[in-house]
């Protein structure tokens, strides 16, 4: 007789929230004017979702070999394309309502679920404080510390069959809320996507705040991926849905522009943009360094593309 043992991090349906709920109780926020409510704290745009842990244990493992990026710096120049192209887009972001934030996890898993992003904080085993480096494709760096849990966590709680290959990410879609996101030429929603191998790596992680605090909204609130050996933008912001497939998905820039921005995207000091050299980067707050291959995390994801080499030597680091 097979008697089904419920796992450590598996919920019960009455504890997912139902999409109808959700949707509710979103309605009920806006139409008492509390949606997307937010302060502004020393002239820094605060805006977080309610998800409690703040400030988390910083895991000691993850260090850096250059001093923290002011709060100050990388909160207020940043890249968020569904709210404009411009790098000081956080007043804009603060129209963006953050809770609830229900979050998909389905495609080819045993265990489907819609969930809210402070529920599944909390079946994820809590949050640490983690200091990465982040590095964009244009040529600008920060040091910053994420607050959140290993995207791993995450793929155990999915449990993906055994055909699932790649992880696919999306972002909201809300015209209304977002204006860059009225702009068609673009490939809308965000997506980005990664192997499975490589979500399972220790470094990938799925932030849920930064400087201790909650995630403001143009950082990525209130979920966001962070893979410190890609470029910046493979680091998908404000994340609903989690699809696990067996086919490569195609990422929101690679679709735009296939031969400037690719699938890989991991950082590498030889291989240029087609517009400008990335073998060095401005670090904001501060001046000139050199860019290191896989922005400094070589030996702890260079065996992730060992049998991914091919004669186009730019494939992976673009």
């Amino acid at each position: 007789m097979y008697i089904k043992q419920k796992k450590s991090w598996e919920i019960s349906e009455n504890e997912a929230t139902s999409e109808s709920l959700y949707l509710n109780r979103r309605k009920l926020l806006q139409a008492a004017g509390l949606a997307g409510a937010g302060l502004m704290i020393g002239g820094t745009p605060s805006f977080a979702a309610p998800i409690s842990g703040f400030p988390p244990i910083r895991n000691s493992e993850y260090t850096l070999d250059r001093a923290l990026t002011s709060e100050q710096d990388a909160t207020t120049y940043t890249n968020f394309y569904e709210f404009g192209s411009s790098k000081n887009i956080w007043r804009k972001a603060k129209k963006l309502s953050t809770d609830p934030w229900l979050v998909t996890i389905d495609g080819l898993v045993d265990y489907p679920i819609q969930i809210d992003a402070s529920e599944l904080v909390k079946k994820l085993g809590g949050m640490e404080e983690r200091l990465y480096r982040h590095r964009c494709v244009e040529a600008w760096s920060m040091a910053v510390p994420w607050s959140g849990f290993s995207l791993s966590n995450l793929v155990k709680f999915a449990s993906p069959k055994s055909d699932a290959k790649y992880i696919r990410m999306e972002t909201f879609f809300d015209p209304d809320v977002a204006p860059g996101q009225k702009q068609s030429w673009y490939p809308w929603p965000y997506v980005e996507g990664l192997t499975l191998n490589e979500a399972k790596n220790e470094l990938a992680f799925l932030a849920v705040g930064l400087y201790g605090k909650a995630m403001q909204n143009q950082n990525g609130a209130p979920i966001r991926l962070v893979v410190p050996w890609k470029y910046g933008f493979k680091s998908i912001k404000s994340i609903t849905r989690f699809t696990f497939t067996n086919e490569r998905p195609v990422s929101f820039w690679e679709e735009l522009s296939p031969k400037e921005y690719g699938f890989w995207a991991n950082v590498s000091p030889w291989v240029p943009h087609p517009r400008w050299p990335q073998d060095r980067e401005r670090v904001l707050g501060g001046g000139y360094v050199k860019t290191q291959l896989y922005n400094g995390y070589e030996e702890e994801v260079s065996y992730l593309y060992k049998d991914k080499y091919t004669d186009d030597k730019r494939e992976l680091f673009y």
